[in-house]
This record gives structure tokens, C-alpha cells and sequence, in this order.
């Protein structure tokens, strides 16, 4: 591994310059050679129709196939929050944090690990309003509390509804797309104008190994025609479906993600995609799947290199905990991965808050992991160079004995030292005695009530909330499903319908 300074900024990476594309060598060797299961027929048509050959149920990609679809592919994609504003720029190095994705269970203060609710879904999308290090949102939380086919829907609902922040999201189902882009179509106005502004991104997830499935390569396929970004999430998983040596395990995460590329790019070239995924390695003792691991880490930087080789978005699941409560495990995991997650440049990361394997959602760890993340940021800006007369500034140093009051310190403070927020003790032992000798995670759940206890602001129209309501509505009713009266539903209650397994 080598630390370098690229453009005055701190990096890490773990190839060697030359290696990134010895490996999309060999991975387009393996879609050559191997080939690809593809489920779905729309998917298996395009193939055919470039040209890519069918063997014994296993599609081969000729190398010519996955240079043209990468030649297409863009190589930024901005997105914008529901009011129109460029928020998150997915080029270059430029790196930002959102929430980790479908976790079924929530930590619950009081309560312990219990199944996630509506109510859980909308403080969580509250909360990560109001904290600024995540640049998005994410559909973190599966509400129980309503049918299993409304899940997605009313995820991206809420998320519409209750937050200003563009989402990263997906869908559960083949029927889910269209309302979901719906949703999206009448936040902007038009499919031109999301198309233009994008307000979300959809995971798309292969399965290993070398698989796309009927639901997942059907979502590649209606993102690229609709131009809504979609991000690959390749899952390979060390020593169980993949390799368990860590550069091979990046050469099957690029034979699926090339593959997706060709089959997103078939659909509709030029349309936007993410260089992205959640691998992990596999822990031989327990038969887990360690997202926390640091050859988890080091796949994910591995294959991000990779992808930045390609010139293309990139997206990386870490930042998050196998640990099951906001914990020191919690801690270690998080901020190692949060700080490698942004010295490799990585675009868009993903996980603050999750624990116990992304099952679990922790509002205490959301916050908690919040300055993590703002400690990564500041270290990825590296140390900069300011102008003026440096030997003058000493010299008043020396004159003055010190500088809590010169205006060189009054003048730069901010943009040089971070501030933590309140979860984060500084103080004394004696302050620390003297504010009732509190935990982190005790910090964390007062900082939470704080922050929910602020009214909320809806950032969209009357009339737009009620368009996504009548949507969502349309929905229920294909389910034999009741939405809530709206003003209940604004304030975020639980759905009057019983929990669904």
C-alpha cells in the first residue's frame, strides 16, 4: 500500500499503477471465457442482438463489447436534492457519505433490536437531514409495518416526503420501478427534467458469481432507459461465492460489474452508472459475512481503484459495523473504514449507522458515525497552502507570545480545525464527571432528541406532496392497503396495518 499526495490531497491505494488494468484484462477474460447467467429476457435479447454468444445457459462478452459500452458510459454524474440544488458531484476524487441500505431492524434504545417501522423509517430520514456530512439519503430502513410489496414505494416516499437530500435507494420488486419513478418524475416535473437533474440513484445488484437476476438486470435495464442513475453493488464473497484470495475476488467483482455496464449501456448508451458495490470477506468461524473486516476494506478500495482506472463514478459500502450495538468494535470499524473509504477517493460511501451485517439501523450510531465521517472529510483535504508573509507571521508570533487573538487565527480557525459535535468528549475529566459521566452512545441518544425535536419543514409544495401521496395511494389499493389520513402520516406515525413477516 501506498500513501501518495495527488493534487495537494492525501490518497490511498492499493494497486500498483499498472495493475488496474491487468485486472479489467483478466475480468473480461472470465466474461470471454466463462461468461454470464442472465435471467431476464429483455436482458438475454440486447446481449444477442451485439453480438455476445450464448453457451450451455452462459452468456460470453467480447472484449470489443465491454470497451464500447465503457466508451459511452459518463464519466460525472451530479445529483440534486428535491428543491433543484446541486449537492453530491461524482467525479474525480470528490467524496461524500450517505446512511448504509435495507437494514430490517432498528436499535432501539429502549427496547433493544426490534423490526423497523414507518415511524423508524421517518425519524431516520429526519435525522439525516440535519446532519450536514451526509451529502444523501439512503433507503436505510424496510418498515415491517406495511405489505411486503409496498416496501420499496414507501421507502422512497418518505424519504420525498420528509427530506431535501437526493436518495440512494432500489427496488424489491419488477412492479416497483415505475411508481417509484413516478414519484421522482413528479418531484421534477417531467422525466426530462429528473433526467436532467437526477433526485436518486438505484442499487442494482448482481449475484455471485457472475449472475444478473430477472428483478435486478430488469432494474439495470429501466434505470438506463428512464436515465436515472443506477449503481452496481457486485457482492463477491471471499472463499464461499468468489475466490477467497482478495485480488481475484476484485477480478469477479469487475466480471460482473463490466458485464452490468454492457447490459446498462445496451439499454440506452450514454445513461448514467456507478462504478460501485458491498463484497465482503467471509469469516471461516462463524459463517458470517464481515462487512467490518478489514479484506473487506481492502476490496473495496481495490476495486474502486479500478473503477477510477475506468474513469467511472464510484461507490463503496463502508463505514459501518458488524458489531451489534454503537460499541468499540463500532467505533474501530467505522472510522477505519471511513477514513480509507475517503483517502481512496471513493464517491459516494455508504453505511454510517448499520451495524450486525447492514440488519440494523442505530439512529445513536447515525450520529455518532457523523463525525467520523467529518474527520475523514477534513483528512482527505489534506494540509493546503495559504498565502502571505510566513516568516512575518512567525515573527509576530514570537513578538506577541500568542495568537489566540491575531487575525491570521481569527481569519482561517474554521476552515483548519473541525468541530466535533457534542458525542465527541473534549472537555476535562472533571467537565466529563460534572455532565453525569455519560457514555457515547448516551451522548448520542440526547444529540438524536435534540435534533427531532426541531419542527420539520416540508422542502416541497402542497401540491406536489399530495401528486406523491396519490401515487403511493394508486399503490396501496393494488394491495388492499390504507394509507393514513395525511396529517398523521406527516408527522411519521406507524401505518395502520399489522406487521408483515
Amino acid at each position: 500500500m501506498s500513501v501518495a499526495t495527488a493534487k495537494h490531497r492525501p490518497s490511498v491505494r492499493l494497486f500498483a499503477p499498472d495493475e488496474p488494468e491487468r485486472v479489467v484484462l483478466e475480468a473480461c477474460r472470465v466474461l470471454e471465457r466463462v461468461g454470464v447467467l442472465v435471467e431476464n429476457e429483455q436482458g438475454r435479447a440486447l446481449l444477442s442482438g451485439a453480438g455476445a454468444q450464448e453457451r450451455g445457459g452462459r452468456w460470453r462478452i467480447p472484449e470489443a463489447l465491454v470497451r464500447a459500452a465503457l466508451a459511452s458510459a459518463p464519466r460525472q454524474i451530479v445529483l440534486y436534492d428535491v428543491t433543484g440544488q446541486p449537492v453530491c458531484d461524482l467525479g474525480e476524487g470528490r467524496v461524500h457519505f450517505d446512511p448504509g441500505s435495507a437494514a430490517i431492524h432498528v436499535l432501539d434504545p429502549a427496547q433493544g433490536r426490534r423490526s423497523a417501522t414507518v415511524e423508524d423509517v421517518t425519524r431516520l430520514v429526519r435525522l439525516v437531514d440535519r446532519l450536514p456530512h451526509y451529502a444523501a439519503q439512503s433507503t436505510a430502513l424496510v418498515p415491517s409495518d406495511v405489505p411486503v410489496p409496498m416496501g420499496d414505494r414507501v421507502r422512497l416516499y418518505l424519504a420525498l416526503r420528509h427530506g431535501r437530500k437526493p436518495v440512494i435507494t432500489g427496488t424489491f420488486r419488477k412492479d416497483g420501478f415505475a411508481p417509484m419513478r413516478a414519484m421522482l418524475e413528479c418531484v421534477r416535473g417531467s422525466a426530462e427534467a429528473l433526467a436532467e437533474k437526477p433526485l436518486a440513484v438505484f442499487d442494482c445488484c448482481s449475484t455471485p458469481p457472475l449472475k444478473w437476476s430477472d428483478l435486478t438486470c430488469q432494474a439495470l435495464l429501466d434505470c438506463a432507459r428512464a436515465r436515472i442513475p443506477a449503481e452496481l453493488v457486485a457482492m463477491p464473497l471471499t472463499g464461499a461465492t468468489a475466490p477467497v484470495t482478495l485480488r481475484e475476488a476484485v477480478i469477479q467483482h469487475g466480471a460482473e460489474s463490466l458485464s452490468g455496464i454492457v447490459l446498462h449501456q445496451l439499454a440506452r448508451p450514454g445513461a448514467p452508472i456507478v462504478y460501485g458495490g458491498a463484497p465482503s470477506a467471509f469469516d471461516m468461524r462463524h459463517g458470517t459475512t464481515t462487512m467490518g473486516a478489514i479484506e473487506t476494506m481492502m476490496i473495496v478500495i481495490g476495486y474502486a481503484q479500478v473503477g477510477k482506472h475506468l474513469g467511472l463514478p464510484t461507490h463503496g459500502y463502508l463505514a459501518l459495523s458488524d458489531a451489534k450495538r454503537p460499541d468499540y468494535q463500532a467505533g474501530m470499524e467505522t472510522g477505519i473504514g471511513a477514513v480509507l473509504a475517503a483517502l481512496a477517493g471513493i464517491n459516494m460511501i455508504s453505511g454510517a449507522g448499520a451495524l450486525d451485517f447492514i440488519l440494523t439501523q442505530s439512529l445513536e450510531k447515525l450520529v455518532l458515525d457523523h463525525d467520523a465521517c467529518g474527520m475523514a472529510l477534513r483528512l482527505a483535504r489534506g494540509i493546503e497552502r495559504r498565502d502571505g508573509d510566513i516568516t512575518g507571521l512567525f515573527a509576530e508570533l514570537v513578538q506577541r507570545g500568542e495568537f489566540l487573538s491575531h487575525p491570521h487565527t481569527r481569519k482561517h480557525w474554521r476552515e483548519e480545525l473541525s468541530m466535533s459535535s457534542g458525542c465527541v468528549d473534549r472537555g476535562s475529566y472533571g467537565d466529563w464527571e460534572s455532565d453525569g459521566a455519560r457514555t457515547a452512545e448516551q451522548r448520542a441518544a440526547d444529540e438524536v432528541a435534540r435534533l427531532l425535536a426541531k419542527e420539520a419543514q416540508a422542502a416541497l409544495p402542497e401540491a406536489t406532496l399530495e401528486a406523491l401521496r396519490e401515487i403511493l395511494e394508486a399503490e396501496g389499493q393494488r394491495f388492499g392497503w390504507e394509507m393514513p389520513h395525511p396529517t398523521r402520516l406527516a408527522a411519521g406515525p406507524t401505518f395502520n396495518s399489522q406487521p408483515t413477516p
